[in-house]
């Protein structure tokens, strides 16, 4: 079964249905989506390659966003009960928890309140927590706004517009995301959005030292996926913390953007295959 027309499912737990899809056999990997995604914004190449690869690999839509109920919230500290749940719900163990953006800031929230149920972690053009050393870029707070995101704008906040290679790539797993036509989750709600877009820039958008701190003392293999231009979240973020997460491992790609496992899909599976099989956790200090 491909990602294209892998089924939509359900599971009713604490009170919301939330809805999820799931490709592959073996080792599970739950992938958190980004801001304003849902089931169909993952690129259906790398959700196969990652099932090529011996994953279980379950995509969902957060509580009250695309195909699920219950109330929608963008704190990563209330969103993070939508993987917990699902994992319990699906009878889950040895997990790889992953998160794209957004996602990959509700991962690390999972990893520093529930790593007894993660193997794993991996992160794509997502922030550390805590300060920073450099911010956002405003282009993509007023091309994040917009109502629709047309296929220039989905170049500027996730490939590189300046790479021939970097575009070429964006139409690519465009088109490949647009091969699902049935089944569609439907789109984030555009006020809910722009309501939860940072008011300031220049603020870290993830301050949540206690987080950090986690990250800091965690056993959990963790591995980042980003690109060297990401307008977001800037990988420069996480070399900055080099020598103080002791887990943490850093792939970037150069001419990529905020989107690094769709502009190399197989790639990018077949690094985490590799980290996943290769990186044991350790044990816990005494």
């Amino acid at each position: 079964m491909s990602a294209i027309d892998a089924p939509n499912q359900f599971i009713e737990t604490n009170g919301r249905r939330l809805a999820y899809r799931s490709i592959g056999e073996g080792k599970p990997i739950v992938l958190c989506t980004r801001f304003r995604g849902n089931l169909d914004c993952w690129d259906p190449a790398f959700l196969d390659a990652l099932a090529a690869a011996g994953f279980r690999v379950i995509t969902f839509d957060y509580s009250g966003l695309g195909l699920s109920t219950g109330t929608a919230s963008y704190n990563p500290f209330v969103m993070v009960n939508d993987p917990r749940d699902l994992i319990e719900a699906l009878s889950l163990r040895d997990v790889v928890i992953a998160g794209w953006s957004l996602g990959g800031i509700v991962a690390q929230v999972f990893v520093a309140q529930h790593a007894a149920h993660v193997s794993h972690a991996v992160l794509f053009g997502t922030t550390p927590p805590g300060p920073i050393v450099k911010p956002a870029e405003p282009l993509f707070f007023t091309t994040a706004a917009r109502e629709v995101n047309d296929f220039e704008d989905e170049v500027i906040l996730f490939f590189e517009p300046r790479s021939a290679d970097s575009r070429a790539a964006a139409r690519r797993s465009a088109d490949r995301i647009a091969a699902r036509t049935s089944g569609l989750s439907p789109a984030v709600p555009v006020e809910f959005a722009r309501a939860n877009l940072a008011g300031d820039p220049s603020a870290p958008i993830f301050p949540a030292l206690p987080v950090l701190a986690a990250l800091r003392a965690t056993t959990v293999p963790i591995l980042h996926v980003g690109g060297d231009h990401d307008i977001i979240f800037p990988v420069e973020n996480w070399y900055a913390l080099n020598q103080s997460l002791p887990t943490v491992q850093l792939l970037t790609y150069p001419s990529a953007g905020h989107g690094p496992h769709h502009q190399h899909p197989e790639a990018t599976a077949e690094h985490i295959a590799t980290f996943v099989r290769t990186t044991a956790r350790k044990p816990a200090a005494l």
